[in-house]
């Protein structure tokens, strides 16, 4: 496993005086999210917060919890709509943070962000924030678009601040009715925690070696979920096109098969697999030698909040394709770091790569360009010491409110009963357990 370090932060640890440290509560539904949280878990912690990392059990977030050092608590929760399932969850997480009395609680992805609203918001959770990852509903028709809307919406009028990880997501939220203007913040420039940019950064690398693909072939890659709702099947039809006219062409796809809602189906999982031209890795735990393996990377997807993969791919000097959706119109300067096209659009992802591929100078350039753009924006440095600034005074001000704040009686109630409620009899906590008790690790 490659251990992945967090930056060390320009600003001093905060020891809260001699009050014990202030305790946020992180909540994600799905393991899978933890590859978005690299650094930030261990930048809070190491600025003197307890950190305490919720998430439906997996191995990934053993790992994660270990890697960062923070506390992590296995929460059965189910990704797709599930009334019964959703329920208990919402009852654990509930009884879960009415134990913990945290004085932060962050929650993200829908599902998660949902019931661990409500949760924080039922159990007098001082400080509530709802991150904003991305709209699923964007991609979702009929009943399902307003069933997610509504959620949104219960979702972001439970928190007090709902952050946004880009300036599209920001102005879609308003457009959408999730939630009014002054309540959506935004963090510098964006960015759920940056790009480690001396990690991904140009260089040599071994990758089209260990594949066997030949070093003067054109190199097209993609990082992420291979999905529906990132683009793929019009990716592998662009692919095709791209051979007709440069037939040496190969692409990479760095990444796996999500058997999520919008998992591809049988027909387009062949065709990759049987493929002779596309090469599919599969999960890989450190992504940086992929990209400088590439000659450039394309991103053909329907949604974002803000795609950490573009920045990374730009940190390491080679363009990318994406297209003008919420979120990705964000993360490349159009004509200088890279270019835009339409979602779904096969034929204008073809003639995109098409036109750089047979432009190595430009390619350089927009590269140069990238690298430039992020180390100064994007950097994880500057992107997580402006989140540790924001939750330090955003849990200040709240407590300091808490003080002076009546909740309604049902909710006392309904806190001190759940505080009598013996541990050796709480069914409910059942599979909730610490699956790792994080120390801090050197």
């Amino acid at each position: 496993m490659v251990v992945f370090r967090a930056p060390s932060l320009v600003v001093e640890k905060n020891h809260f005086s001699t009050q014990k440290p202030k305790h946020i509560v992180i909540g994600i539904t799905h393991p899978q999210t933890c590859l978005t949280l690299t650094g930030r878990l261990r930048a809070l912690r190491e600025a003197g917060f307890r950190v305490t990392l919720i998430s439906s059990p997996g191995e990934l977030l053993d790992r994660t919890a270990a890697r960062e050092g923070v506390e992590a608590i296995g929460l059965r929760m189910e990704r797709e709509i599930a009334p019964l399932a959703d329920v208990v969850s919402l009852l654990r997480l509930w009884w879960l943070l009415v134990r913990l009395r945290p004085d932060v609680a962050e929650f993200s992805t829908p599902k998660a962000g949902l019931l661990g609203s409500i949760a924080s918001l039922f159990a007098g959770v001082p400080a509530r924030i709802y991150m904003l990852r991305g709209l699923k509903l964007e991609t979702a028709t009929g009943f399902k678009r307003a069933v997610l809307l509504t959620a949104e919406r219960v979702t972001s009028a439970c928190a007090q601040v709902v952050l946004c990880n880009s300036r599209s997501m920001r102005a879609e939220a308003v457009a959408l009715g999730v939630a009014p203007m002054e309540k959506l913040r935004l963090l510098g420039d964006g960015s759920s925690n940056g790009v480690n940019v001396e990690r991904f950064s140009p260089g040599t690398s071994d990758v089209r070696a260990r594949l066997k693909i030949p070093t003067d072939a054109p190199l097209v890659g993609f990082v992420g979920r291979l999905t529906r709702d990132k683009g793929i099947p019009e990716l592998i039809e662009a692919f095709d096109g791209i051979l007709q006219r440069e037939p040496r062409a190969v692409l990479m796809l760095v990444g796996w098969f999500d058997e999520s809602e919008d998992a591809l189906d049988a027909r387009w999982k062949e065709r990759i697999g049987a493929h002779p031209r596309i090469y599919c890795t599969g999960f890989v735990p450190d992504t940086a030698p992929y990209y400088r393996a590439m000659d450039l990377m394309v991103l053909p997807t329907w949604r974002e909040g803000f795609p950490n993969v573009v920045l990374e791919a730009a940190a390491s000097g080679i363009p990318v394709v994406t297209t003008g959706c919420t979120g990705s119109r964000d993360s490349v300067l159009d004509n200088l770091t890279g270019l835009l096209v339409p979602p779904g659009d096969a034929a204008a992802i073809s003639d995109a790569v098409l036109m750089l591929l047979c432009q190595p100078m430009r390619r350089r350039q927009m590269g140069s360009a990238g690298r430039r753009w992020v180390v100064d924006h994007f950097s994880d440095e500057r992107v997580l010491r402006l989140a540790v600034l924001f939750y330090r005074s955003f849990a200040r001000s709240k407590a300091t409110a808490a003080r002076h704040a009546v909740l309604p009686r049902v909710f006392l109630k309904l806190r001190r009963a759940a505080r009598r409620f013996p541990r050796h009899v709480a069914d409910l906590h059942a599979d909730a357990e610490p699956v790792y008790q994080g120390k801090q690790i050197p």
